[in-house]
Order: C-alpha cells, then structure tokens, then sequence
C-alpha cells in the first residue's frame, strides 16, 4: 500500500490503471469505513482511499479543529483491509487558492441537515468533485448512514453525466444498533450508553409504519418529544421518500425514515429505510 499526498504523485500512480475504486473519507477509521474499502475490491482491481477532513463543509461553530485526525491508525487498518493507495492531501494540496467555484447542490440539500447546516452539501459536492477529478474512478462507494449525502452525490454523477458508478455500502452497527461513526469518540459513557435512543426511535416509526400507519407527521413529532425529554437536541425526525426525499406521496412504498440530534455537544445521524 502507498501513501501520498500530492495530486501529482497520485495521477501518476494511476495513470495506467484501467480498473479504480474509490472510497473518499475524512479519516478517523471505523469497521463502517473498512466495509466500503471492501465493496471496492470486490469491483476494482485498484483501491484508492482518501482521507481528508474538508474545511469546506464545515460551519463557523462546527467541530473542524476539534474533528479527530488520526492518519497513522488509519492507514494501519487500510493495509490490513487490502486498499492499494491512500491519498491524505493537505488542505493547500486540495485548496492551492480561494475555491470561488463551487457546485450547487439541489433544493433537497437545504432540507433535512442542510437546514441546520447551510452550505455544508455544497461544500461536499465540491470536494467530491475536486476527489473525482483526480482519482477519475470507475466506481465509487458511500456508505448509506449518510443518507441525504449519498443521495446528493448519487445526483451529481447522473446530472453532471459523470462516467462513475455508485455504490451504496449498508450501514455498520455496534452490537446494541448504534451506527458506527467517527463522531461516536466524541461522547462520554454516560452519553454512548443513551446514544442508542437515537436508533430505536427510527425503529418505533419503522414498526408503526409497517403496521399500517400513515400519521407521519404524528411520528415523528412522537420520536421528537420522546428524545427531547430524554435530554436530546433534536434537528429534524423526518419520514421521506427514499427515491426523491421529499415528502412521500399517497402511494410512495419505499420510505426512509431519518433523524439527526445532539446528545451532550455530540450531533448523531440514523435512518432507517422501510417497504410498505
């Protein structure tokens, strides 16, 4: 495995590659992560894996300085799991100047987490792009935890007629439903023993919804109160059309249920997709 950090030393590297995965990170490694790199050695004869903590989707008050870095144990893991190079580029290697240009995510970025964290699906369509110029793959892997990214990226390929495919890579749990993620090192014992209240909301709307019930609305203003006074900042419990994410017509059967909130500073995300 190598390990590069310039756009040059990687373009060079894959020059006469004919068959790139790739899966983009920011880094602070997780079995969710390691799931993707799989996905991609089983499609790609080269796995490139970047790890790069992104300033540009990052709010004023968000936890970029704090986020944690930690290429060594990272790469550690990504040669054990069979990935052929990382690329960990500097912020001046990605952004030599002001990045003016930037790609306009649709209406649906300013919903859900875009409503709490304007230009944050902008900033992540840009540095996507930036990724996808550079390593050009041929197929590229998301995981689904974040669904409302996964579907933005999914819509920039097709819309920008990008010669990639995407794939989805399921969601990885603890053993108790907790969706692995890099933030979980955030949160105190007390706070990761409540942090599967999150999870199982989602699952009480995924049951009611699969007994008959419609109410979306009544759900998930449920969920929402159930997790506030359990000690939760709740930023949105929605019910969506998995296909569009907008609010599912009268005979949408393929939901996604998702949910994000802060317990103590930490902000966790979930979701949960269910067929009626």
């Amino acid at each position: 495995m190598q390990v590069i950090h310039t756009v040059s030393e990687l373009r060079k590297l894959l020059k006469n590659q004919s068959s790139i995965g790739f899966v983009p990170t920011m880094g602070n490694l997780h079995a969710g992560h390691l799931h993707l790199v799989e996905i991609a050695k089983q499609h790609a004869e080269c796995v490139v894996v970047s790890i790069f903590v992104n300033p540009l989707q990052f709010g004023p008050n968000e936890d970029l300085a704090s986020y944690p870095r930690t290429l060594d144990a990272d790469c550690a893991k990504l040669e054990a799991t069979g990935a052929d190079i990382v690329f960990a580029p500097s912020a001046n290697e990605m952004y030599p100047e002001t990045q003016t240009m930037t790609i306009a995510p649709p209406p649906i970025a300013r919903e859900l987490c875009g409503a709490s964290r304007p230009g944050h699906f902008a900033g992540v369509a840009t540095v996507v792009m930036k990724l996808f110029n550079m390593v050009q793959p041929q197929i590229a892997i998301f995981g689904k935890k974040d669904f409302q990214q996964l579907f933005i990226v999914k819509e920039m390929v097709k819309q920008f007629n990008l010669p990639i495919e995407i794939f989805a890579g399921e969601t990885v749990r603890e053993v108790d439903g907790l969706a692995m993620s890099s933030r979980n090192s955030y949160l105190s014992n007390q706070e990761r023993a409540s942090a599967t209240q999150l999870n199982r909301a989602l699952q009480t709307i995924v049951a009611a919804i699969k007994s008959g019930s419609k109410a979306f609305s009544s759900l998930e203003a449920s969920a929402i109160q159930q997790l506030n006074q359990a000690g939760w900042q709740v930023d949105y419990i929605a019910v969506r059309s998995a296909k569009s994410l907008l609010i599912p017509k009268e005979n949408e059967c393929e939901l996604v249920v998702l949910g994000a909130a802060k317990i103590g500073t930490t902000r966790l995300i979930d979701n949960l997709t269910v067929t009626i």
